[in-house]
This record gives C-alpha cells, structure tokens and sequence, in this order.
C-alpha cells in the first residue's frame, strides 16, 4: 500500500513537470512536441483548441490499445497520468516565464519533459500516446523506452514543420534529444552497472582477486572454443561503472592474454543490488 501511495505521488509530480514544460517552455515559444502531446500543440497553433482536452481524448482512446499489451498496474498508472496531465495543462496554461532565448527555452523544456515522463514511466506508468508504443517496442522488439519514444515522437515533431518553420523544427528535435536522456537518467539511475564475461587460462586466480579485493559474486559458466573443443571456464561479474577500471588491473596483472568483455547493464536486481521486491 506504501509503495502504491508513493508510486502516485510520482505520477502527480511527473504529470505537474510535464504541464510545465508544455505551458512554460514549448508553447510560447512556438516549439513542437512528440507524441500525442505534439498533435495537441500542433491543433492549438492552428484553431487554439485547448491541449488538456484534445489529450484526454485522444489518449483514452489509446489506452484502450494499452489494454492488450500492458499489465493492469501499467494501465491504472497510466489513466492517472493522462487524467493528472490533462488536469495541470489546464490549471498551468497562463502560467509564464520571462525568457525569449529561444535555445535555453529549448533546453529547460527537455530537461522539464525528461524529468516529468521520466518519473512517470520510472514507477510504472506512460503517458499514453506514444509511450504506450515504446513500451510496446521494448517489450517485444527490446528497445530502450527512451529511444522507442525518440522514433515515435520525432515522426510526429516532424509534421510540425510547416506549422513552426525550420528553426524552431530543429529547436524541437535538440528538445526532444536532451528530454531522452534525461528521461534515460531518472529511468536508469546515476549509477549504471557493467557486465564483464572474462575467458582467460586462470578463471581461479581471477575469480579469486574479484572476491577478496572487490567483494562481489563471480558466476562461473562451462564453455569451450568451437575450433580448438577446448573446455573453459567463462566469468560472468556484474559490477558498478567505477569498478571496471579495477577489475580490468586484476584481469591485466593475472593473465595478459584474456579475453575480457564488457557490456551495458540497464537493471540490475539481487544481493549487492537493487531488491527487487521494492520495485
């Protein structure tokens, strides 16, 4: 029940942060969107209908595609979000900065829609629109979320061209870029993780060191050289970015001639790591 409660506390600031970016940054200075959101801006420079409403109806019917490919925790989160987000496009619409740099606008409106999306789709939920597809997308195709919603939302960024002009068309697509990796940020965290799968002729020795001078796990795989039929013992070690240049000194000072491989972990769970019971 506690998790619940803070998992909504999150969608209702993520949905706030994201009103701000639309209202505060992207509409007064003529900026596109992506998504379902972009569409709604896209309307309102062209007949001024409002964009908490078109959203709220757009996205409900969406949702009712979300119905087949998420989960029932992901749908709920989701129709809070969209109700939420709707809510405060409203409440927030003649809210104002005084700011005419079209740039730092730009970017203060990806670094607000990053961070909104972002701890929306952190606990479980999406926007709809196309969140619902890079969701879709990563569940069956394994893309990134953040760059599953990049394609999408640039498909229809795009079309605002010639609403918006060439300028603040490539304004939007910088936006757009900056709001993915920080959406990448609060989704994946500040300490991203590494797996390293070693083949060397002393696995032991190696093994060993990683234990005692960097105290983390080493799950050992049997393998062999498809040429040579010869068996081997292959390390696997998760461990933190900041670890790798010490693991690379005890694969380095025990067997010059290892082969070591290093490889990008989004989520990690288990003892030493995240429990998984708290996500």
């Amino acid at each position: 029940m506690k998790k619940r409660i803070v998992d909504i506390i999150y969608i209702l600031l993520g949905s706030f942060i994201f009103a701000l970016a639309i209202n505060l940054f992207i509409i007064p200075n003529d900026l596109g969107e992506g998504g379902v959101t972009g569409i709604t801006i896209i309307l309102f420079y062209l007949f001024e209908w409002s964009p908490g409403l078109l959203s709220l109806i757009i996205n409900s019917f969406l949702i009712v595609i979300g119905f087949k490919f998420l989960n029932k925790t992901t749908i709920i989160y989701t129709i809070l979000a969209v109700v939420f987000n709707s809510l405060f496009l409203h409440v927030t619409r003649f809210w104002s900065i005084s700011s005419d740099e079209l740039m730092v606008n730009a970017i203060f409106g990806g670094i607000f829609a990053g961070i909104g999306i972002g701890l929306i789709i952190r606990v479980g939920g999406t926007t709809a629109g196309t969140t619902i597809l890079a969701r879709i997308t990563s569940k069956y195709l394994g893309w990134s979320i953040s760059y599953g919603l990049l394609f999408f939302d640039l498909i229809v960024a795009l079309s605002s061209y010639f609403i918006i002009g060439t300028e603040r068309l490539m304004l939007t697509i910088i936006m757009l870029y900056i709001g993915t990796k920080v959406m990448e940020f609060i989704i994946e965290g500040v300490n991203p993780k590494k797996a390293i799968t070693i083949i060397s002729e002393k696995p032991d020795d190696i093994a060993k060191q990683v234990n005692e001078k960097m105290d983390r796990g080493v799950t050992v795989f049997s393998g062999h050289g498809y040429y040579t039929k010869t068996s081997k013992d292959i390390l696997y070690i998760v461990i933190s970015k900041q670890e790798v240049v010490k693991l690379k000194k005890i694969v380095k000072a025990t067997d010059q001639h290892a082969f070591l491989a290093i490889h990008d972990v989004r989520d990690v769970f288990g003892e030493g790591f995240l429990d998984i019971s708290k996500t």
